[in-house]
């Protein structure tokens, strides 16, 4: 096929950190809610990516509630989700965020990235609980040499990819209790005990998310955070 006079281009290959962060509860949010709230919800989730990001990253792309940022290194990477995800946690109308980086070379073609890069940190992202950050080794070493808490997974199987990965939880926000993170909408407020009838009761953040909950409990699978492979 004769690809003469097409307007994408591809660039040589080269190395950056790829980084995924996306809203646990926003399709939920959605459907109990309405439209509407979901939409100020995604609005002030991009006031945030964008004023975290600043000159040290690129924002490549949204894909729902779901945004794609790249930067040169991990350091920078490191540094913007350091600022980014505890203003998400610290913001009580966003849900708990899920979080996917890796470094290693990238594509360009136009303004997108793409490679298998880019598709173990989007991998990665799906595996992460609601409140956590996945990372692979070419990111936790630089993690673990700025002094950043982190955790070893050990390795995991992804799809698409032939061999497992080793993967870690890099500790850029305090860690959650799942007790505490509402099964619907993925809110989290731990000191919310009014909502919560008894320690082996789900919390909800509001009567409409126990009543979506209770309707169709499997519609909403708890996510456990990835545990440390023995």
């Amino acid at each position: 096929m004769d690809h003469c006079g097409s307007e994408h281009h591809s660039s040589p290959m080269s190395h950056s950190t790829i980084a995924f962060v996306d809203l646990a509860g926003f399709s939920a949010i959605a459907d109990v809610f309405g439209d509407a709230l979901a939409i100020d919800i995604l609005d002030r989730f991009e006031e945030l990516v964008r004023a975290s990001l600043g000159e040290e990253g690129n924002l490549v792309k949204w894909i729902g509630d779901e945004v794609l940022l790249e930067f040169p290194g991990p350091d920078a990477a490191l540094r913007v989700l350091g600022r980014l995800l505890p203003a998400c946690r610290s913001e009580k109308r966003i849900p708990l965020t899920r979080s996917g980086i890796n470094h290693g070379p990238v594509i360009r073609r136009t303004n997108d990235v793409f490679g298998s890069t880019v598709n173990i940190a989007s991998r990665i992202t799906s595996l992460a609980a609601p409140g956590q950050l996945l990372a692979t080794q070419s990111v936790a070493d630089p993690a673990a040499a700025r002094g950043i808490a982190l955790e070893a997974l050990g390795p995991h199987s992804l799809r698409s990819v032939a061999d497992k990965v080793q993967l870690f939880e890099i500790k850029l926000t305090p860690s959650v209790d799942p007790a505490w993170i509402d099964p619907v909408c993925k809110m989290y407020a731990p000191q919310s005990v009014d909502r919560k009838e008894s320690l082996k009761e789900h919390w909800f953040c509001s009567s409409g998310c126990k009543k979506a909950f209770r309707k169709s409990p499997e519609t909403y699978p708890i996510r456990v955070k990835q545990q440390k492979s023995l």
